[in-house]
C-alpha cells in the first residue's frame, strides 16, 4: 500500500441519531477493502445510469441526505492508523455534497456527438481518483440528450467501500417501481448451490461427489498459485495487455440486448442465464480475436483465410463470485433498514475461468462448453479459497496479496431488477456498471434490467481503440446462438 500521510477527521456534528446508529467507529478496513488499495489494484467501481428525463440536481442532492449518507461507508474516512491491522480504519465525518455531486456546465447544442461526449467524460475519470480526505465517492449529473437517455448519471465509488453485490443492492433501496412508487424493486431469487449431484441419495454418489469437489478444488488451486505466481501465464493475443494497466486510461462502452433472447437459448439448452452469457462472450471473443488475427495476415503479407486463430490459445478470465450464503441482493436491499443482518463490504471470491477461442461450425458448441466449464468450477472451493488466501496474505503483508494479473480479463455479472425503476422519481434507462483500476486490459461486466441485458466493457484504450466492434461481436454472437437454439426445437 502506498505511503499516507494521516489526515485530519472532521467530528460528525449535526446529525440525527437514525444517521449515526449502528455505526461502528475506528474499525479496520477488512482484508478485501485493503487490497483494493493495492498500486496494482486501486479499483472503482464506475456505473452509467441513463434516465428518461431531465434530472434536478437539487433533488438528487435532497434525497441523498435520507438515503445513501445514512450508509456509514459513504459518510466515513478511510483514515490512517498505524496502531491497528492493515493500517486504514473507518470514521465517521460530515459529508459536504457539494464536494461530491458535480454538474458540469454543459452547452449541448455546442456538442457534436452526446454519446462520444458521455464516454469521454466517462474515460477521464479513469485518469483521476478521489483524495482520501472525504468519503470516497462521488456523483457526476450530465443533463444531455444521449441515443438512449434523456440525461446521465456517473456514479463512481472506490471498490474498498463494497463489492458489486452490496452496491446494487444499496441503489436499489434508493429506488422504486416505476409501476408502483411505493414499492422496492423486485429481484429475482438465486438459492446458492454447488451441484445437485451433492444433494444425491445414498453413501457411494455422495462419496463421489465429495472425491469429484476434492480433487477439483486441488487442482483449481494448483493453477490459481501458479497464475498468481506468474509460473502459468495466457497467451499474449490482442486483449492481454502488459502488466501495470491499473494506471493506464479506461474507456466505458455497453450494449443491450434482449433478456428475453437470453431466456430462450437458455430453456432450449436446459442452462442458465450465466452459462448463455458466458457462451455468447467465449464466441464473441472468437469473433473478434479471429478479426484480429486476419488484419495480422495480411499485414506480415499472408493470405487472410476464414480460421485466422492460432492454435491452443490460453486465454483465462477472473470471474467474480458473490460469496454470501444467499444471493444476497433482496438483503442487502433492506441495509437501510433497522435490524437487517445482511453482510456489507467485498464478500467476493474469485476463481480463473477459462474461455475456449475458436471458430465452430455450431454455435451452440460455444455455450456447450462453457457449461462444462463452469459446472466444474461450481464443484470446487476455488473461490472460497481465493478469499482466505487474500486474507491470510494481508496479515503478513498487503504486497503478498494482489488479483492474479495474468489473466486476460475480468468478468463479472450481477442481476438487476426485474421490472423498470426510478431513482428519486427519475425513471432510469438503463444501469451500466463497471471498473477501472484493474491490471487487465478488459473487463465484461453483465447485468440484468427489466427486459434488457447489458454488456458493460472497460478497456485498455491503447490496447483495444475499438471496444464496439467486440460489442457488435459480442450481440452478433447472441444472434447466431439463438438462431442455432430455435433450429434445435425445430429438428
Amino acid at each position: 500500500m502506498p505511503h499516507l500521510k494521516p489526515i485530519k477527521v472532521i467530528s460528525v456534528v449535526d446529525e440525527e441519531p437514525t444517521v449515526l446508529q449502528n455505526r461502528e467507529e475506528n474499525q479496520p478496513l477488512s482484508p478485501m477493502a485493503r487490497m483494493f488499495h493495492e498500486p496494482e489494484s486501486n479499483v472503482y467501481i464506475v456505473t452509467m445510469i441513463g434516465f428518461k428525463s431531465k434530472i434536478n440536481p437539487e433533488v438528487v442532492k435532497a434525497n441523498l441526505e435520507h438515503s445513501l449518507l445514512k450508509h456509514r461507508r459513504f459518510s466515513s474516512l478511510q483514515v490512517v492508523d498505524e496502531k491497528i491491522e492493515g493500517g486504514l480504519k473507518w470514521v465517521p465525518t460530515k459529508v459536504n455534497l457539494d464536494d461530491h455531486v458535480i454538474v458540469p456546465n454543459l452547452e449541448p447544442k455546442l456538442i457534436d456527438s452526446p454519446d462520444k461526449f458521455v464516454e469521454d467524460y466517462t474515460s477521464s475519470l479513469s485518469q483521476t481518483g478521489i483524495k482520501m480526505s472525504m468519503p470516497m465517492w462521488d456523483l457526476h449529473l450530465l443533463n444531455i440528450k444521449t441515443s438512449d437517455a434523456e440525461s446521465v448519471a456517473v456514479l463512481r465509488v472506490h471498490h474498498s467501500l463494497g463489492d458489486g453485490t452490496s452496491l446494487m443492492s444499496l441503489l436499489l433501496a434508493c429506488c422504486r417501481k416505476v409501476s408502483d412508487p411505493n414499492e422496492v424493486p423486485t429481484i429475482p431469487s438465486v438459492t446458492k448451490k454447488i451441484d445437485s449431484n451433492g444433494h444425491s441419495k445414498g453413501f457411494w454418489p455422495y462419496l463421489l461427489f465429495k472425491l469429484w469437489l476434492f480433487w477439483n478444488t486441488l487442482v483449481d488451486v494448483v493453477m490459481f498459485i501458479a497464475t498468481a505466481l506468474m509460473f502459468v501465464r495466457d497467451t499474449k493475443t490482442p486483449l492481454k495487455g502488459e502488466l501495470g494497466n491499473g494506471c493506464l486510461p479506461r474507456r466505458f462502452v455497453h450494449r443491450s440486448v434482449s433478456l428475453d433472447d437470453v431466456k430462450l437459448v437458455r430453456n432450449a439448452m436446459n442452462t442458465t442465464i450465466n452459462d448463455v452469457m458466458l457462451g455468447v462472450t467465449q464466441a464473441g471473443l472468437s469473433r473478434y480475436l479471429n478479426r484480429k488475427y486476419g488484419q495480422l495476415n495480411i499485414i506480415n503479407g499472408l493470405s487472410e483465410r476464414n480460421n485466422n486463430l492460432p492454435n491452443n490459445i490460453r486465454l483465462r478470465a477472473t470471474f467474480f463470485m458473490n460469496l454470501r450464503p444467499s444471493a444476497g441482493i433482496q438483503e442487502l436491499a433492506n441495509m437501510l433498514k433497522k435490524g437487517s443482518k445482511a453482510k456489507w463490504g467485498n464478500q467476493i471470491g474469485y476463481l480463473i475461468f477459462p474461455f475456449t477461442i475458436a471458430l465452430r461450425d455450431d454455435p451452440l458448441d460455444y455455450l456447450r462448453e462453457a457449461k462444462v466449464a463452469m459446472d466444474r468450477k461450481k464443484a470446487s472451493l476455488e473461490a472460497s479459497f481465493s478469499y482466505f488466501l487474500s486474507k491470510s496474505f494481508l496479515k503478513f503483508g498487503n504486497k503478498a496479496a494482489s488479483f492474479p494479473s495474468e489473466t486476460t480479463l475480468w468478468f463479472s455479472n450481477v442481476m438487476g431488477p426485474k421490472e423498470e425503476i426510478s431513482l428519486y422519481g427519475y425513471p432510469i434507462a438503463y444501469v451500466a456498471p463497471s471498473c477501472s483500476g484493474q491490471p487487465n486490459g478488459l473487463m465484461i461486466h453483465v447485468v440484468s434490467y427489466a427486459n434488457k441485458m447489458t454488456f458493460v466493457l472497460s478497456v485498455d484504450d491503447g490496447l483495444i481503440p475499438d471496444p464496439h466492434q467486440l460489442c457488435d461481436d459480442l450481440e452478433e454472437s447472441l444472434h447466431l446462438i439463438k438462431n442455432a437454439s430455435l433450429l434445435k426445437d425445430i429438428n
